[in-house]
This record gives C-alpha cells, sequence and structure tokens, in this order.
C-alpha cells in the first residue's frame, strides 16, 4: 500500500472513516504527514462529531510543527471524548511541547489513565517547566517506587535530580529498585550507564561487582567494564574485555572498540572496523569516527567525507531574527536547571528540555521560520547526490524536519565538550548571546572548533576550521562532524542550536 493509495480510496470514500484512519497512520510513520493534513481537516469538519478524526488531524498538525492548530483540533476531540485516555494525554503533551501551561492537563490526563507512565513523565516536565521542580521530582519519584521496574520512570528522576544539583542522590532511585529487585539485569545496567555518564567510573565498576556476585556474569557487565578500563588506561585488561565482541552485530559495541582501538594508537585496527560498519544499519554511529581513522591514515576518503565547502555554511541570520535581546530574555527563563544534563557535552552551564521549535511564543515562531529557510537553501547548496555519503546521500524533497531544538547559556569558564550528534543529518549554533572578551581570553576564546575530536581519545587531531561567534550568526554542518568550543574567561554564552533529522529514505 503507497499513500497514493490511502489518498485515492480516502477521498473516493470520504465518510469511511477507517480509510481516514489508515491514511493518518500512514502519513505519520512515513513522515508525509503534510500530505494528508487537508484531507483529514476536510473529514473531521465534514464528520464534525467524530472525536478520532479530531484526534487524527491534531496528531498530524502536531508533526507538521503546528501546535496552534492542534490544540484546536485536539480540544475539539477532547470536548467529544473527554474521557479517552489518548485523546487527554496527547492534548496535554502538545500543550507542554507548546510552552504553554500544562500541569492541569496532565493532572486531568491522570484521573482518565493514572497508570500511564507516559502522563506521570509528563505532569512532572510540566510541573519543572513551570518551576516546581520539587513537586514533579516528588511525584515522579512516588511513581518509581511504587514501580520500581519502571527504567523510563528511573531513567527520567535520575537526570532530573542531577541537573537540579542532587549529585551522588540522584541515582537514590536506582539503588533501592535493585535492592529489592536485584534479580534485574536491566536495573544493574541502567544504574552502571548512569554513574559512567556522570564520570563516576570507580563506582560504577563497584556496581558492576556487586552485580555479577547478584546475578552472575554476563555480556552487559563485560562490555562496561571494558569501556571503563579503556577510559583508565587499563588497556591489556580492556582488550581482553572486548575480545569476545569483536563479531558482535551491535554498532554501539563496534563504536566502544573502535574507541579502544584509536585511544591506544592502533588505527589500522580501528579502520578495519570502520570499513566492515560502513553500509551497514547502524553505520551513522561509526562514520564520525571514520573522519578520525582516515585523517590519522592520510585517506582520501577523509576529505569526501568531510572536505567539501559546502559542508559548513556560516549564515548571517540576524535581519531575519526577533530582535535579539528580546530573544535573549525569552530563553533565558527557559533555562530552569541548575546544572547540566548527565549525559550531554555541556560544561558549565544548562541546556533547556524539551522541543525549543514546538514552542509557539512569536519570537520562536519567527526564529524557527527563520532557521527552516537557512536549513533548506543549505541542503539545496549540497553537492550532487552520493547515496554513499551521510550528508549528500539523503533525499532533499521533504519539508525541514527537526529531530531536536534547544538553548544552551554557558557561564565563564563554560564550554562544549568535542562530541558529534548521530540521530542528526545537519547540526548547527546560533548565537544570540555572547560576552566581552576578557583580558585572559586566548585569541580564539569562544569559538567554535570543528574536526577534532573528544580529549578523552587522547588523539593530537587539530580542528579543520575554527569559526568565530558574533550576534545573529548561524553556523551549520554535518551532524557526523565533531565539534565542540573553546572556553572563555568571563561572561554568558546564549545559543541555540537544533539537529534536522535525517529524510526518510525514498528516490
Amino acid at each position: 500500500m503507497t499513500l497514493e493509495n490511502l489518498l485515492d480510496t480516502a477521498r473516493a470514500n470520504g465518510d469511511d472513516a477507517s480509510a481516514l484512519e489508515a491514511l493518518a497512520s500512514f502519513a505519520l510513520s512515513h513522515q508525509q504527514e503534510h500530505r494528508a493534513l487537508d484531507v483529514l481537516a476536510q473529514a473531521a469538519r465534514r464528520h464534525g462529531t467524530n472525536a478520532r478524526l479530531w484526534q487524527w488531524l491534531a496528531l498530524l498538525q502536531r508533526a507538521a510543527d503546528d501546535r496552534v492548530s492542534a490544540l484546536e483540533a485536539f480540544a475539539k476531540a477532547a470536548a467529544l471524548a473527554p474521557h479517552d485516555a489518548s485523546i487527554a494525554k496527547g492534548r496535554a503533551q502538545t500543550l507542554l511541547e507548546a510552552g504553554l501551561p500544562a500541569v492541569d492537563a496532565f493532572a486531568a490526563a491522570r484521573k482518565v489513565a493514572p497508570n500511564d507512565g507516559d502522563i506521570v513523565l509528563g505532569v512532572t516536565a510540566a510541573l519543572f517547566a513551570e518551576g516546581q521542580a520539587e513537586t514533579g521530582l516528588s511525584i515522579l519519584a512516588g511513581s518509581v517506587g511504587a514501580n520500581p521496574l519502571w527504567l523510563f520512570g528511573h531513567r527520567d528522576l535520575v537526570q532530573l535530580r542531577w541537573m537540579m544539583g542532587e549529585g551522588a542522590a540522584s541515582f537514590a532511585s536506582l539503588r533501592q529498585a535493585i535492592s529489592t529487585n536485584p534479580q534485574s539485569e536491566a536495573l544493574w545496567v541502567q544504574l552502571i550507564h548512569a554513574l559512567m555518564q556522570a564520570g563516576l567510573n570507580e563506582e560504577a565498576l563497584a556496581v558492576i561487582a556487586e552485580g555479577r556476585k547478584a546475578i552472575g556474569d554476563g555480556p552487559r557487565f563485560a562490555v562496561n567494564e571494558a569501556v571503563i578500563r579503556s577510559d583508565s588506561g587499563e588497556r591489556d585488561v580492556a582488550a581482553g574485555l572486548f575480545a569476545s565482541f569483536e563479531n558482535s552485530d551491535d554498532p554501539t559495541i563496534a563504536v566502544r572498540i573502535i574507541r579502544h582501538h584509536l585511544r591506544y594508537d592502533d588505527v589500522d585496527a580501528a579502520a578495519a572496523l570502520v570499513d566492515r560498519w560502513i553500509g551497514r544499519p547502524g553505520e551513522a554511529l561509526v562514520w564520525p569516527y571514520a573522519s578520525l581513522c582516515w585523517r590519522l591514515l592520510g585517506d582520501a576518503r577523509a576529505d569526501w567525507l568531510e572536505g567539501e565547502d559546502a559542508l559548513v555554511r556560516v549564515v548571517d541570520l540576524a535581519p531575519q531574527l526577533p530582535p535579539l535581546e528580546k530573544l535573549a530574555g525569552l530563553l533565558r527563563k527557559l533555562h530552569h536547571a541548575r546544572s547540566q544534563h548527565l549525559d550531554q557535552s555541556v560544561r558549565g552551564g544548562t541546556q533547556t528540555d524539551g522541543a525549543l521549535f514546538a514552542r509557539i511564543e512569536p519570537e520562536i515562531r519567527q526564529l524557527r521560520a527563520a532557521i527552516v529557510g537557512a536549513v533548506a537553501d543549505y541542503v539545496s547548496g549540497l553537492p550532487p547526490r552520493d547515496a554513499t555519503h551521510p550528508t549528500i546521500g539523503p533525499r532533499r524533497d521533504q519539508p525541514v524536519r527537526f529531530a531536536g531544538s534547544w538553548s544552551v547559556r554557558l557561564a565563564g569558564r563554560g564550554f562544549h565538550a568535542n562530541h558529534i550528534h548521530p540521530a542528526g543529518w545537519i547540526s548547527s549554533a546560533l548565537y544570540v548571546a555572547l560576552p566581552e572578551r576578557g583580558p585572559d581570553d586566548s585569541p580564539n576564546a569562544g569559538w567554535l572548533a570543528l574536526g577534532s575530536p573528544e580529549a578523552g581519545l587522547g588523539l593530537d587531531i587539530s580542528p579543520t576550521r575554527l569559526i568565530e561567534p558574533k550576534p545573529g550568526r548561524l553556523v551549520m554542518f554535518p551532524s557526523t562532524m565533531w565539534h565542540g568550543t573553546v572556553p572563555f574567561d568571563a561572561g554568558e554564552r546564549l545559543t541555540v542550536a537544533f539537529d534536522v533529522a535525517p529524510p526518510m529514505p525514498g528516490d
């Protein structure tokens, strides 16, 4: 079945609700919501009292980043079916994404579906967004305590506690859950991962040892110990642990082994593993390491991968943006955290939660529109398609879709550690507010550095490009490209960043 078939069927059978729902479902799952919107809008108005059609219309509008229209459609659906949990949850989530008060809507949804974990996570996020972090943490902690095997709940609770500056106490829920469910490998592994993300490797090793005593050895314990041993300089111990995973079909394990080889100057072994993974599902995780291997080996493919000038675009976007002072004021109000995210690149600063571009403030709408235009120009300026290339290979006939959008606020000596965004296609930095140059700042303080890997790999690879930040300047580059910032001495550095989602495969 194709979208064209479903469109034809829905148009020919305008009173067949099942045909309309099939069209909406297919369009959503294939990132084609823009093609089904008109048909569903006409059908919802024509049927009038069909709550499910209004819900499908709202979901399509939400996927198309039109939260205002989606909220209107959700309101109609909710009025027609006030006790429908999926409608109540969708409306509350859309309010939260739009930057509107959502606590009451999530509370209403909880009355309809009190055991829905997504609703609990939603009300926690809504309270956090409205400055009631402690209340949100209390609700989430209570739900996690009542459902100790709820991994998503633990994940968010640990993250929020860490962002609120609770330090080692952030991991209390996982430790408590393990004490009553010691046979759950998933809980052990989640605690290990959280500790590793926090840089608490010794604590993670202790948990691995405890886990082995409780449930015996297993590959998930071994591979995480291998990562820690490699990070800690224990090359031979790590190599012995990694040996049994050399032929693994898991790309995340392959990346860990590649990193180990690079850290200990075995570039040929890293490159061989890279070559084995390119062209396979999961290759997106490997491309950033292909760049490093090929540059170290003098392989011409390094220039093919990242050498095209058009892959990095610098645009002065200020004339198309709202007044920067006004935009900066709004963004500052969205930084509710007291500390950095547990698993992000920010050092000495905070990052906003949620999808920034989903918000409906006029400044954000104008910002998003300007960026959509800039991204479209970037894509149209790429070299001719090469299906084997991660950046210039994807199709270019789809609307711009964002995999994530956020703001980062850095204080003095703050910076982004070098990192990559394997879930994106095109990544970015838009500078909104910058500090004055300090007397102790280096010449490139605060500049964006492209091409240097994270410090933990110990590779002497210089940036391929340094870009000076200026208010209103937008930089776009491949998501597979390593990037970070040079620390600055003092002041505030306020930016907006986004990842453009890879288009779904097609001709």
